[in-house]
């Protein structure tokens, strides 16, 4: 990948209702198409889903059948969506949001700056 790429950065999110805590980043994910990125999301659901209580259950397969079509229609026209599901007081929020890749600069046969083996120095000197 020499120049920008369209995609998809897709998130897995907890969050415990019963805290006052933020939610916490579970997984990540980068796709590089709507089906890649709604894919990752209905794997997640359907391996979950034996261990979710029977109304959590019925939300992951509702989303399964029917609205992971609206999901991937909606990514196709590079528009954010989310997915959710609560269990046991936790709530569990799958997010997918168009991103434009940028490759990294490729580094082989360039001398990198005085300044990054100064600082490798000073940490091995710290060890």
């Amino acid at each position: 990948m020499d120049k920008p790429q369209r995609g998809y950065w897709c998130e897995c999110w907890t969050e415990d209702l019963a805290e006052d805590e933020p939610p916490k980043l579970q997984a990540s994910f980068d796709a590089y198409t709507a089906p890649q990125a709604d894919r990752w999301v209905a794997v997640a659901l359907r391996t979950i889903s034996p261990a979710l209580d029977a109304d959590s259950s019925d939300e992951a397969w509702a989303w399964l059948y029917e609205g992971r079509i609206q999901t991937r229609r909606a990514l196709s026209r590079m528009q954010p969506c989310t997915v959710s599901v609560t269990h046991a007081g936790t709530r569990i929020t799958w997010t997918l949001r168009p991103v434009l890749f940028v490759p990294l600069a490729h580094r082989q046969g360039i001398e990198l700056p005085t300044c990054a083996y100064e600082a490798a120095a000073s940490l091995s000197d710290d060890a």
